[in-house]
């Protein structure tokens, strides 16, 4: 048995947020991709965008890279009518039921960001993983529990995601 390394349970925990989002979006509806139960909760579009934004966000902050939404072109394809920056953080009602876009542009930039940070994660050491990034928090945060918790959010909206298509299907 081969040695796994920290980098390795990362890339594993990023291509499981991947393998749920292609089964969430699977065959899904304009009409299934925007519902919103109780006719104010997020839809799963935007929950899948979302998810993708901050994923696309965090990643590139602490790998000094230009997002993947505006170097590769992915807002413009989108055409939201959002500020190019938003990721869906303290998004109202209204910016939710901004969020529509078919299936496959979603899957697309998902599959596009996650390229991004496999290939990121790659490039990373074990030493790297222990460097602070973050000092605003008590205890300051690593690169290592950033990427965690880019992973925990990801897989909570991902859920979430799967949870109304469950109740729509």
């Amino acid at each position: 048995m081969s040695e796994v390394g920290a980098v390795d349970v990362l890339i594993d925990g990023y291509g499981r947020v991947l393998e749920s989002v292609e089964h969430v979006l699977d065959g899904l509806t304009s009409r299934e991709l925007t519902h919103r139960v109780g006719g104010t909760a997020n839809s799963i579009a935007w929950l899948v965008w979302h998810l993708t934004r901050v994923q696309d966000d965090h990643v590139a902050e602490v790998a000094g890279t230009e997002q993947v939404w505006t170097a590769d072109g992915w807002a413009g394809r989108f055409d939201l009518p959002l500020p190019t920056g938003a990721t869906g953080y303290g998004h109202s009602a209204e910016e939710v039921a901004a969020v529509s876009a078919p299936a496959d542009l979603l899957l697309g930039y998902h599959r596009a960001v996650h390229e991004r940070t496999v290939s990121y994660l790659r490039g990373v050491t074990a030493e790297a993983l222990g460097e602070v990034v973050d000092r605003s928090y008590d205890p300051p945060v690593t690169l290592a529990v950033r990427l965690v918790s880019v992973i925990e959010d990801d897989l909570q909206h991902v859920g979430q995601a799967a949870f109304v298509r469950g109740l729509l299907r």
